[in-house]
């Protein structure tokens, strides 16, 4: 079960969710996969929500690969969401710490997301922490960049479509992280 820990409602009307839960259940229009540029679901938030949606969110993904080519960082890759209760998976390549230009990167997975979302006419999305896992970014830098990167989408499309965004947190160390630079980005 998600527990929104805390809320935030932009002029627009737009709002930011940080939840404490399991992505796969969330009820969103599309989920976020941290995905790598081949999108083989192996490990980490991938291997999960491939084996709770199912095979076919495998398959897609290859065929997405096969006929697109490896995801960049800018423009997310979506397949159908399978078993989960969501309608689409947003597969976004995130950056591994120490490869370069990392927090440019993250952004713009993030913003890709976001404008992904969008082009389905999507009306919410759920996003883990991208790439603050095995690819090792900083947790409070990753959080400082998600904060401003939806602030910066909401305030550049305050008419999208997108009117609900939800970071779900499964550990308790990156909600923690998430949820202090949270408490430094509303002052």
């Amino acid at each position: 079960m998600s527990i929104v820990k805390r809320q935030h409602a932009f002029h627009s009307g737009q709002r930011l969710e940080i939840v404490h839960g399991d992505i796969t259940t969330e009820t969103v229009d599309a989920i976020v996969n941290a995905a790598n540029e081949r999108l083989v679901h192996g490990g980490g938030v991938a291997g999960v929500i491939s084996r709770k949606g199912g095979p076919e969110i495998q398959r897609e993904s290859y065929a997405w690969v096969r006929e697109h080519g490896p995801v960049p960082h800018d423009r997310p890759a979506y397949t159908s969401a399978g078993r989960l209760p969501c309608r689409f998976v947003i597969h976004a390549v995130g950056p591994v710490w120490g490869s370069g230009d990392e927090q440019t990167k993250l952004a713009t997975a993030v913003r890709g997301s976001l404008s992904c979302a969008a082009e389905l006419g999507l009306a919410s999305i759920a996003l883990p922490a991208i790439s603050t896992g095995i690819f090792g970014f900083p947790k409070k830098l990753a959080a400082d960049i998600f904060f401003a990167t939806i602030a910066d989408y909401f305030s550049a499309n305050p008419d999208a479509c997108v009117t609900l965004v939800r970071l779900v947190m499964y550990d308790q160390p990156t909600l923690d992280k998430f949820l202090a630079a949270y408490e430094e980005w509303e002052q």
